[in-house]
């Protein structure tokens, strides 16, 4: 098929190395523009961008689709279908329309439960026992879309990093199959009485809330593994928390409660397992703790 793909993080990857494996015509790669990045606010080119090009594939990099140039140069390419994954920019009904057959999107969750920008975060902060991916013909709406293809995968204690890179590969293999043989496919349209919405992630968020039960805390920890990092903050300095067990203790929220770092809940505690001081590499407990005491008692709140 004569194809655009528009996406920008690493989640698109696999999709993209798929689609050009498959053998489909991939006539132009859209992505978000180069971003500043590093300590040398250096301009980097997006991991979709970086592999279209070591592909050889045309890479279109607008700051907007909204205006007649983008959308006329888009419907110009006359498509197929364009594939959607994680591009992060609004298309409009002109662009949704321009390929024969629309515009495709991978959408990590099983619609219509978790709309939106975050998913994947918001599936293990609400204690999902299985998420997956959606293949979705996109309209106007918010992922409001008829679903074409669905996958189901197992939350159990994985972190958005490794679900995030599990559900990519899935989407992937999912879109390739759908292409395959879209007639076999019929659209299923959404219930929206069972939708719920995936807000984005924001800096705040990643804060430990150690007045909530252990369960909700740990959840904390892997739905923002890798980013942006879940932490608490001790005598000015923060501490990322990489990864966290539920032990049986009980204390004050917030409170250190031996001298292994146990930090008490509402219900039960939690014990950092690998955890980094800001500056530092990340270690784990038994390697922080050779060099780093928070003695039993302290408050964390």
């Amino acid at each position: 098929m004569r194809l655009a793909f528009m996406g920008t993080p690493d989640f698109a990857v696999p999709a993209l190395k798929a689609l050009h494996s498959a053998g489909h015509e991939i006539v132009a790669v859209y992505s978000q523009p180069p971003r500043p990045a590093g300590r040398g606010k250096k301009l980097t080119l997006s991991p979709v961008q970086k592999v279209a090009e070591e592909l050889g594939l045309e890479v279109r990099v607008p700051v907007s689709l909204k205006t007649d140039e983008a959308q006329q140069e888009f419907a110009a390419l006359e498509l197929d279908a364009a594939v959607v994954a994680a591009y992060g920019l609004i298309l409009p009904q002109t662009i949704l329309d321009a390929p024969k057959s629309g515009c495709l999107n991978i959408h990590g969750s099983l619609l219509p439960r978790w709309r939106g920008a975050a998913p994947v975060q918001r599936a293990i902060l609400a204690g999902d026992a299985t998420t997956g991916i959606t293949i979705m013909q996109m309209e106007a709406g918010l992922d409001t879309g008829p679903m074409l293809l669905k996958a189901e995968t197992p939350t159990n204690g994985k972190t958005s990093g490794e679900l995030t890179c599990e559900l990519a590969e899935t989407g992937a293999m999912l879109m390739v199959r759908y292409l395959k043989a879209p007639d076999s496919c019929p659209p299923e349209v959404q219930d929206d009485s069972l939708a719920t919405y995936a807000k984005k992630i924001t800096k705040d968020e990643a804060k430990l809330k150690f007045g909530q039960p252990a369960e909700q805390v740990e959840r904390q920890v892997r739905a923002f593994n890798p980013m942006p990092g879940a932490f608490f903050e001790h005598e000015g300095q923060r501490y990322r928390v990489h990864s966290a067990d539920i032990v049986d203790m009980e204390g004050p929220a917030g409170i250190i409660l031996d001298g292994r770092l146990a930090i008490g809940c509402d219900q039960m505690a939690i014990r950092p397992a690998v955890i980094q001081k800001a500056g530092k590499p990340k270690m784990e407990l038994d390697d922080f703790l050779n060099g780093t005491q928070i003695p039993a008692g302290t408050s964390l709140r």
